[in-house]
């Protein structure tokens, strides 16, 4: 059984940057065949794919973000961290990672965490 944990701060200050980790156990984030994704979902709103790493460490962001979005990976800690960078309250949502098989959609994942809330002050 696949887990996956997002950790890091619940309220940062606007202009900061933004990390969270995601934890992964249960199976290697370098096996073939797997994605692992950043997804958002604002107050309100819909899921938001963000960006992910996939098993060769090769990554890709969502082009709404990519000036301020970055992803890396700690192979020795099964785990993988997104980097937002000039936070606003806009940022404010509900953070998860997710694995994605790969040939899907980033947001067809088949396992995700529970989600860590983070909200911008202003």
């Amino acid at each position: 059984q696949v887990q996956l944990v997002e950790s890091g701060p619940g309220l940062v200050n606007t202009s900061q940057t933004l990390s969270l980790t995601c934890t992964v156990s249960g199976g290697s984030i370098t096996t073939n065949s797997y994605c692992w994704t950043w997804i958002l979902q604002p107050p309100g709103k819909g899921l938001e794919w963000m960006g992910g790493i996939c098993y060769g460490g090769n990554t890709a962001v969502n082009p709404s973000l990519k000036s301020r979005t970055s992803i890396s990976r700690d192979t020795s800690k099964n785990q993988f961290t997104l980097h937002l960078s000039s936070v606003t309250p806009e940022d404010t949502a509900v953070y998860f990672c997710a694995r994605v098989p790969v040939g899907n959609t980033w947001l067809m994942y088949d396992y995700r965490g529970q989600g860590t809330q983070v909200t911008v002050s202003s």
